[in-house]
């Protein structure tokens, strides 16, 4: 059995983001910070607090921001002395910035579907078993126990089940009172695809195979659910994903107050 340390986690990079117009005219969806670090970076640490390491980024929209912010990684996280007039490389002074990450780029093109996407980077995924997720949703989803329940479930795939917040404020009233509200409830029926996927390797060839433009979301996932291969991982805590402005300002309002449930690392 492949360690979690050599499994890729392929993470869809690649979209317009046209919902959250206010930032991606300038920034790629995953590039767009809470407390000023991109979601993405988020993720990726949220991967590795669970012994991930190797990463593959979907590229399509403005590929080229988010490969130089990781060329830049280490030179914008840390503090360096650089000598102008030497040729010399920075001398760096503290650890910030060494994460001991593997991230593989791949362009997958700018309109390409997310099923289509994940074919396209199949020959960085040479082990049995890979984890993928989107480069806009973050949750505190326990991602070890992911993988143990993808390994007992014997399924072809497994994704992360989470219960949907309201696009509404919620109140409870009793009498002419409003006694509690919640701006954005979670909704305790019902569960949504919050991503955070493990797939066999042979998901790809079997349920993909050589679709140029096919959304996972649609055939291959609908497929693999009629064939009861697709297992569900029930994540009952904090997930959310970044899709409006709203959604943006909530999760910065989440970081700046101390109180975001999605960071189980040390700075």
């Amino acid at each position: 059995m492949v360690g979690v340390a050599e499994v890729p986690v392929v993470i869809l990079c690649g979209g317009m983001g046209t919902r959250l117009r206010e930032a991606t005219e300038q920034l790629p969806k995953p590039l767009i910070d809470i407390g000023g670090r991109p979601i993405l970076w988020h993720i990726m640490k949220i991967y590795s607090r669970h012994g991930f390491r190797r990463f593959v980024l979907c590229l399509g929209y403005k590929s080229d921001l988010i490969k130089q912010y990781f060329l830049d990684y280490r030179h914008l996280a840390a503090d360096f002395t650089l000598h102008l007039g030497a040729q010399t490389p920075p001398v760096f002074h503290n650890a910030v910035g060494e994460e001991d990450w593997e991230v593989t780029f791949v362009e997958t093109g700018l309109t390409t579907g997310t099923g289509a996407r994940l074919r396209r980077v199949t020959e960085h995924l040479q082990v049995p078993t890979f984890a993928m997720t989107y480069g806009d949703g973050i949750g505190n989803v326990d991602l070890t126990g992911l993988m143990d329940h993808h390994r007992r479930s014997g399924a072809i795939g497994t994704l992360t089940g989470v219960h949907p917040g309201s696009r509404y404020g919620e109140m409870h009233v009793e009498g002419t009172s409003v006694v509690e509200f919640n701006e954005k409830p979670t909704l305790a029926e019902g569960w949504v695809n919050g991503g955070f996927f493990v797939f066999e390797r042979r998901f790809i060839d079997e349920y993909i195979g050589d679709e140029t433009d096919l959304m996972l979301e649609t055939t291959p996932l609908q497929r693999l659910a009629r064939d009861r291969q697709l297992s569900v991982f029930a994540h009952e805590g904090f997930w959310m994903g970044m899709d409006t402005y709203r959604d943006w300002m909530a999760l910065n309002g989440l970081w700046d107050t101390g109180s975001a449930p999605w960071k189980c690392w040390e700075d």
